[in-house]
Formats: C-alpha cells, structure tokens, sequence
C-alpha cells in the first residue's frame, strides 16, 4: 500500500474509529482539555497582486476592502498586548505581499517583530515568498514561526492560483526552515477540490523534513467579489475528519482550527477539539474576515470545561 492509500485508508475510516484513534493520538502527546489561542494581525492590507481565488485582499477582485499601508509599530505592539492580555500565546502578523522585498518596509517589519518578540509571546509572520538570508533577519529579529501555506494538492492548486507556482510555495518553506524558523504550513477545505486532492494535500505536508509545528486547518470563508463566492462549506463531518487525519499523521504538530469558525457550530468546533484540534486564532478578525469574538471563545471554553494554553 502506497504513503497516498495509506492516509485515504485513515481517512476513509468509520467515523466512531476515526475519533477514537484521533483522540487516542491526541492524548499520548497533548493535554486533550487545553486550547491554545493565537492572534491574527493584518499589518499590510489589500493590494495585493496576487490572484488566489479565494483572497478578499487581491487587487484585481471588487470585494470593497480599503487597501492599508503597513502598521505603525505601536498601533502593532498594542494590539499584541492586548491579544496576551486575552489569553494569547502567539501572535501572528500577516501582510498583502506577493514577496519580502528588502528595504525600508521589511526594516519596519523586523522593528515590529522585536516589539512583539519583548512581549514573551511566540512571534508569527507571513509576508509571502522570502529567500533564507531575509528569514534569518526574521529570526534574529525575534521571529519564532513563519507561516506560508500550500492551500491545497499540486492538481487543484493552479486552479485557485496562477501568480506563483506550488514550488515557490515549497521553496519558500525550506528556505526558512534552513534559517532555523518553525513552520505553520496548512491549507483550506472547501474551495472546490475532490477528496482525493485533500488527501495529497496532507500527503505533501508528510513529505517536509522535519514536519511542520503547526497546522492550520481553514475552512473557506467565502468573500462576495472573490471566484470562489458563493461556495457552499463542505458537510461539517468531511471537515472533522481532516481535522482527525491530520492529528493522526502528525502527533506532535499543533492542528489550528482556523478560519472559517464564525459559521462553525459550537458542537462542531467540539468536534474539532476531540479530533485533535488543540489551538484557535481568537480576536475579532482573522485579517479581515469575521471570527468568534474573544468573549465567545472564552464561553465555549467554559461551557467545554477546558482551558486555555498558557504560556
């Protein structure tokens, strides 16, 4: 049986037995009754030239978002405080570029990080493609973690994105893993693709070495003004059991339950918890589109009777 029928055959497993072992993996190398919570910032909005289709924040669909130049840095650290303050343990910073050009604004950048870096919070950026030498900025910076996606398999993902290729998206990641940067590296369900390409998805990820820290597991928020609009979410067990999978092949790795929970069932997201999703962006936003408010995460959490992931 190949590494590819192997996963489709967890995968495919009877939902009870699905869970079951999930949950088993789960509990060999994590507290099953504690959630991280993470913080996403957009610091560099819209703009930008991209054309992934499911991206409110490319230049060339009419989706109504207000391009914003970067952030001042205290605008930044504020928001940073007040994110540890709610109980977040990483802060993630995101900006609308295609890639990391050296200059004045990758400059402000690094500045940005430092303040982030003194607030003794896991630093987490994604700033589109960057070479080794500008992610080593990164990390003597204060930088923890980068994050770069794949979204998807290599079949389905020139039908969601031509303006760079699965392979810059691939090189980007080893560069900064040859800097010494963790890796957040995972995708969005519910764009159109088949089963089959949700497993290659997950195939793909085994195949880095060493395996990402985290995962972020997105559901599609699908934005008016987007090729993706008007995309119905996948049936809620189709998005569980990835969320199962991943917890199965990767035991140590963080599986972040990410976008999409504002259409998310509270039953659902337990769903998630038991299958082995043990962290959250919490806040208002995730970038620009909508998420649970910190006060209703906070409630989930109790009505859960499960704890936040301190530090």
């Amino acid at each position: 049986m190949s590494e590819l029928q192997e996963i489709r055959a967890v995968h495919d497993m009877p939902f009870p037995d699905l869970m079951y072992r999930a949950a088993t993996v789960h509990r060999e190398h994590w507290n099953q009754n504690q959630i991280q919570f993470c913080t996403l910032d957009s610091i560099k909005t819209g703009a930008c030239p991209e054309d992934c289709a499911y991206c409110p924040q490319a230049a060339r669909y009419n989706t109504g978002v207000k391009p914003e130049p970067l952030k001042e840095r205290e605008r930044v650290a504020e928001g940073a405080r007040r994110a540890k303050a709610n109980g977040s343990t990483r802060y993630c910073m995101g900006a609308s570029w295609k890639e990391v050009r050296d200059g004045e604004e990758f400059d402000q950048v690094l500045d940005i990080v430092r303040d982030v870096a003194v607030l003794g919070l896991e630093v987490c950026v994604t700033l589109g493609m960057l070479n080794e030498e500008q992610a080593k900025r990164l990390k003597a910076a204060g930088c923890t973690v980068y994050n770069h996606n794949i979204d998807t398999s290599r079949a389905f993902y020139d039908t969601i994105i031509s303006t760079h290729t699965f392979e810059q998206r691939l090189r980007t990641i080893r560069a900064v893993r040859a800097a010494g940067l963790e890796v957040c590296c995972g995708g969005i369900v519910g764009m159109g693709e088949k089963t089959e390409d949700r497993i290659h998805f997950l195939h793909e990820l085994t195949l880095m070495d060493p395996l990402p820290e985290s995962i972020p597991i997105n559901q599609l928020v699908s934005v008016s003004g987007t090729p993706l609009e008007g995309i119905e979410p996948p049936p809620p067990l189709e998005f569980i059991r990835m969320i199962a999978t991943a917890r199965i092949l990767f035991p140590k790795s963080r599986i972040r339950l990410s976008a999409g929970r504002v259409s998310m069932s509270i039953e659902m997201q337990a769903l998630a918890f038991l299958a082995g999703a043990n962290s959250i962006f919490a806040g208002e936003k995730l970038l620009i589109t909508p998420n649970p408010g910190n006060s209703q995460d906070h409630k989930m959490l109790e009505a859960m009777g499960m704890q936040l992931e301190s530090v």
